[in-house]
């Protein structure tokens, strides 16, 4: 058996998509899954360094490591018309953010790429994902980039929606918002690549035909949050388009790092090497 390595964020839609190998519900072949669970600031930080063999990161980091790792195209985290949402504890317009202290999930994340392409003139302050609304709420920055649960939650903690970075993307270009990626090690070569494709998304495709089974699986990712919030969640970011990412996905991409480098936040746009794309 040949040790893989996995790292996934600890979020209900990744653990979702995990459950069936971690439970072996689909064949494995002549691998054996670990998963190495981190924050994705986390997980992007370990792939500059190419430590792992598999791994989610956000999309944002592609360009950072597209000589280590190839994308997967099932695994993904795709919006469509929602994404990270700047969150404050008193009513704002997206223009007022200029020169305000943002709370963000990570330099290396998608969110705060996009955070720079509609509200270019923040203060960021880079925390946990998970400490975010807490910043916010107790005045210690002005507002804050909530991803992963917090999308459908912050308005129970009393926050307001300040800009909802999903939408404009939507307005903006007309493309699903790709979030984040699954991306597999170049080191372990075609064969490996290919087969490793399968097995993941076999893994969620079992997973969506077993909702209730995956989501208990699930639901000790989920921070306490409801078992319907916690599918409504899982729902937003496991669906077809996290089977096969697609031509359409792929476009998104390309917009993105477009994007990103006209307004000199990348520094080159990454030649898109996709496993399994369709």
């Amino acid at each position: 058996m040949k040790q893989i390595l996995v790292g996934h964020s600890p979020d209900a839609d990744d653990a979702f998509m995990f459950y069936a190998i971690a439970r072996r519900k689909v064949d494995l072949g002549q691998y054996e899954f670990v998963d190495v669970v981190g924050d994705i600031e986390s997980l992007n930080r370990r792939a500059l360094g190419g430590e792992l063999e598999v791994t989610a990161i956000s999309a944002a980091t592609y360009p950072e490591v597209a000589n280590s790792y190839r994308i997967l195209s099932c695994g993904g985290s795709i919006g469509r018309g929602y994404g990270p949402i700047v969150v404050s504890r008193d009513k704002m317009s997206p223009g007022d953010l200029a020169g305000k202290r943002v709370a963000v999930p990570g330099l290396f994340t998608t969110a705060y790429l996009l955070l720079q392409i509609y509200a270019p003139n923040v203060e960021a302050v880079p925390m946990d994902f998970d400490t975010i609304m807490n910043a916010v709420s107790s005045g210690h920055v002005d507002a804050g980039l909530v991803i992963h649960e917090g999308q459908i939650t912050y308005a129970e903690t009393g926050l307001v929606q300040v800009l909802d970075l999903g939408d404009a993307w939507d307005r903006d270009t007309g493309l699903p918002i790709p979030l984040g990626v699954d991306t597999v090690n170049r080191n372990l070569g075609d064969e490996a690549a290919e087969a490793i494709f399968e097995i993941l998304r076999d893994a969620i495709c079992y997973a969506l035909e077993h909702e209730d089974e995956a989501l208990d699986y699930a639901m000790q990712y989920g921070r306490g949050i409801e078992r319907e919030t916690c599918r409504r969640f899982v729902r937003m970011y496991v669906n077809q388009d996290t089977v096969q990412l697609g031509l359409e996905g792929r476009n998104a991409l390309d917009k993105m790092y477009q994007l990103a480098y006209d307004r000199k936040l990348i520094q080159a746009i990454p030649a898109l090497d996709i496993v399994g794309l369709k």
